[in-house]
């Protein structure tokens, strides 16, 4: 019996890719903003929506170098989540910053806004809240807090690449408010101050590896070119004391073929997570991940929350049981955060027990644009007890 990992990269075919990096063969134009790179910036505005993006080599680079751009106070504190990949913590911290952390929303796992305000003091800097699961945060009233404190807000959305968020006929984000009328859809790059993305070959959209900083600032994103560049103005001017986070032509080009196909690999996932969702909603104490109103999700994952006293088994247990039928599940986000060995000793996990339990219950399960109804129906079959 194959196995059935958690993801699965979508791909061109061979073809595909050599047809698009045959001109790279030519030029021997390799990195610093070659024609590959410069295209996949203009077709990612358009698609996206947004007005400044800057390419750069993962998405952690995304996180670390706007925050540089950010020209924030040194040594402020900045508020996010513990229910993330420690990337987004590693990001602050390695930049000079004291994270702070803010519970979840039980059901988003995105920031709660209702003990955001709390946490701010005289020595925050910044917001960083972040997009989970493909759900988004409640971007309206985090940027109302953010105005009121003169606060910059920007979003961690590695997990929302292509998606959109309705707005009422002012423009205002309706995401967290239930009820009302989509007036006109915006892309999740626009909400915030920044915006930062992965292109990490396990996410909807890759560049095998890579990512972007976007901004409605063009200065903000023309800067990112300088800092993703050793600081490098030209050949006799460096400014600032920066990294080399250039995103290269061949991932570039990985970018530009799996862009034509992205619709369709989206399209295809929402008919893996339908057919989830109508195989496991009656199962007791299994809780699935919520359809959020005003949202056109791009089905990044399907995390699944065991709710032990209710399904008759731990998450744990249901996780060795997909193992031992070769279904590769994720634990994804455990531990976290604040109870990792890098952290644990300078942060009191209990102090956002909303993100500390979910992290107990949560697993991400096989999902793709590929997965194949007889293997999903092997996951499904597990998970309702039937094999």
């Amino acid at each position: 019996m194959d196995k059935i990992l958690v993801t699965r990269s979508s791909m061109p075919s061979l073809e595909e890719y050599t047809k698009e990096i045959a001109p790279v063969f030519e030029n021997h134009w390799l990195t610093n903003a070659g024609m590959k790179h410069e295209e996949l910036t203009e077709k990612l505005k358009e698609y996206m929506g947004v007005k400044g993006l800057s390419l750069v080599v993962n998405g952690h680079e995304a996180l670390e170098i706007a925050l540089q751009d950010m020209d924030l106070p040194a040594g402020g504190e900045i508020i996010t989540t513990p229910y993330t990949f420690h990337s987004t913590t590693h990001a602050i911290v390695r930049s000079g910053f004291k994270p702070v952390f803010c519970d979840i929303d039980p059901v988003t796992c995105t920031m709660d806004v209702d003990q955001l305000e709390s946490l701010i003091t005289d020595k925050t800097v910044a917001i960083v809240p972040v997009h989970v699961y493909g759900n988004v945060c409640n971007d309206a009233v985090i940027r109302d807090i953010a105005k009121r404190h003169g606060l910059k807000v920007m979003y961690d959305a590695a997990h929302t690449f292509g998606e959109k968020v309705g707005c009422d006929a002012s423009g205002r984000p309706l995401v967290g408010r239930k009820g009302g009328e989509d007036a006109s859809w915006v892309g999740v790059g626009t909400l915030g101050d920044v915006s930062c993305f992965s292109f990490h070959a396990t996410k909807v959209f890759h560049t095998i590896e890579g990512g972007a900083v976007c901004s409605a600032d063009t200065a903000f994103t023309d800067r990112i070119a300088i800092l993703r560049d050793f600081g490098i103005v030209d050949a006799e001017l460096v400014t600032d004391i920066a990294p080399n986070a250039k995103m290269n032509e061949f991932a570039a080009a990985m970018g530009l073929c799996n862009l034509r196909h992205l619709d369709g690999e989206i399209e295809k996932r929402r008919l893996v997570a339908e057919r989830y969702r109508e195989a496991l909603a009656d199962v007791e104490g299994i809780r699935l991940n919520p359809v959020q109103e005003h949202v056109q999700s791009n089905y990044a994952y399907f995390p699944i929350f065991v709710e032990e006293d209710k399904y008759g088994e731990s998450r744990d247990g249901l996780f060795e049981r997909l193992m031992k039928h070769d279904i590769y599940a994720r634990k994804y986000f455990y531990p976290m955060v604040t109870e990792l060995q890098c952290y644990k000793s300078d942060y009191d996990a209990d102090a956002t027990p909303v993100a500390k339990r979910l992290s107990y219950e949560v697993l991400t399960i096989p999902m793709y644009a590929e997965l194949s109804p007889e293997d999903q129906d092997r996951v499904i079959s597990v998970i309702r007890r039937e094999a």
